[in-house]
Formats: C-alpha cells, structure tokens, sequence
C-alpha cells in the first residue's frame, strides 16, 4: 500500500455536509424550551467543532448572532484547519431559532463557500431585499422597482393578470407595509411563517 493509499479523499462539498448535520442534530434538544439562545448555542458549539476539521482556510464573511446577541460564528472569523483551499463562508447553524425555541418546524442549518475574496460582503446590515420568480421572468424583474410594477411585468411576461398572481411573502411585521401593496395591486398572497 502506498502513502497515498492511506490518505483518506476528502471533498469539501461532503465536509460541509457533515457540518450543517452536526448543527441540525444539536439543536433538537432545544426543541419546544422556550430557549432560542441555548438552541442557537448548542448547533454553534457543534457547528465551530465540526468546522475546525475541515481542511480548508475559510473565513466567516456573512456570520450570524450580532444582531440578538447569541452565541455565533462572527465576521471575521477563521475557521477550518487552516490549509488550502482559502475560502469566503456564510454561515447560520439554526436560521429559525425561533421556531425551534417554540418546537415548529422549518428551522434549517445554512452554509455557503465560494473562493476567497469572491462572496458579497453586505457589512452590517440584517436584511436585505429579495425577489425570487421562475425562469420566465427574471429578465423582467427589477429589485428597484416598486411590487407593483414587479407584478405588472411579471403578469405580462406571463400573460396572466396580476389577480391570478400568488407572492409568497414572509410573515413578518417589517412586511406589513409589502404586504399592503401587494394587496392593493390585486395579486394573492400566501404568507409562510418567519423564524
């Protein structure tokens, strides 16, 4: 057997795999406590260990935590165990420790890789605005416009009216004033539950 037989193969896809698994299966424990911080807290903690195994020299450039305080994989962050390749990494163990402190469905363990210096860096901002639409209209999109000229142009790429539209839209309070609009421009909604 040759020295190269004895290394494992390793893929980085697989390795990610097992650290987003490793963050899923900390935070039932948490489930229904009523406790988002420990539930956030525990995916962390198991997240950072199985992420220190990971060959690779990744920096956290989209973290989570700062904006309730929770333990978190911070900006800024290095992680993996610091040999190539370099990499760019956004990062939430639990997106819906909400819903997990409340024993809901739906909360999911996130992880994200590009090459260094290539993944958007957004600095300190929380949210951002999002427009997703299936193939037939994202050439008529505009993340500038207003939702109702958003819908009109996708009634049209679509030749339906904008009555016969559903948006799904998160149901949030920073949404009510979306919601309203997308109301007035006649189109249906189906709100999905926030974290």
């Amino acid at each position: 057997m040759t020295d190269n037989a004895q290394v494992p193969d390793r893929n980085l896809a697989l390795e990610l795999c097992r650290v987003t698994e490793a963050a899923a299966l900390a935070a039932p424990r948490w489930m229904g406590r009523g406790d988002k911080e420990g539930a956030d807290g525990a995916a962390v903690d198991a997240m950072r260990h199985v992420l220190d195994s990971v060959t690779m020299d990744g920096i956290v450039v989209i973290g989570e935590g700062e904006k309730d305080e929770a333990p978190m994989l911070y900006n800024g962050e290095r992680i993996g165990n610091g040999s190539p390749p370099a990499a760019d990494i956004a990062v939430d163990p639990i997106d819906g420790t909400t819903l997990t402190s409340r024993g809901r469905a739906n909360a999911i363990a996130v992880i994200a890789v590009s090459d260094r210096d290539t993944m958007f860096d957004p600095g300190p901002c929380v949210y951002m605005e999002k427009i997703a639409v299936g193939p037939e209209c994202a050439s008529v999109i505009d993340i500038t416009a207003s939702p109702t000229e958003n819908l009109r142009r996708i009634a049209e790429a679509k030749s339906e009216d904008v009555r016969d539209l559903t948006a799904v839209i998160l149901d949030r309070d920073r949404h009510n004033d979306l919601i309203a609009e997308v109301r007035t421009a006649g189109a249906r909604i189906r709100l999905i539950p926030g974290r």
